[in-house]
């Protein structure tokens, strides 16, 4: 169901749109997933495991143009993404951490908009 996080963007979307639909997605069959099956506790972790690894790896290529600091908090998520997500997936933890960093980054991709907008103009 979530085979590339970054799937079937919009042509006029641009990247900060493209990122906040995939954690849209993924958050919404985070919090979907809470009260359901195993399976779909596991697919919903697995697709927010994949995007966090694609942030992963764009965050530590050198000419990616985040500020060094901004780029290795995201590093620094990924991995608490990933610890935190097997944790859930051993019935240790709840998905509600993951939850709430992914509709933090939301929060921040939003807020980031009108000076992107800005720029461009």
């Amino acid at each position: 169901m979530y085979a590339n996080p970054y799937s079937d963007p919009t042509p006029h979307q641009n990247p900060r749109d493209v990122e906040y639909s995939a954690f849209a997605r993924i958050t919404a069959a985070l919090k979907a997933s809470k009260d359901g099956p195993f399976a779909a506790i596991a697919e919903a972790l697995h697709a927010n495991r994949r995007l966090w690894d694609i942030i992963a790896g764009d965050v530590s290529q050198p000419e990616n143009g985040l500020p060094k600091p901004l780029r290795a908090q995201l590093f620094y998520l990924s991995e608490f993404s990933r610890v935190h997500g097997a944790k859930v997936l051993k019935g240790e933890a709840t998905v509600d951490a993951l939850i709430d960093v992914n509709t933090a980054v939301m929060r921040g991709l939003r807020a980031a908009q009108p000076a992107m907008d800005r720029d461009v103009a």
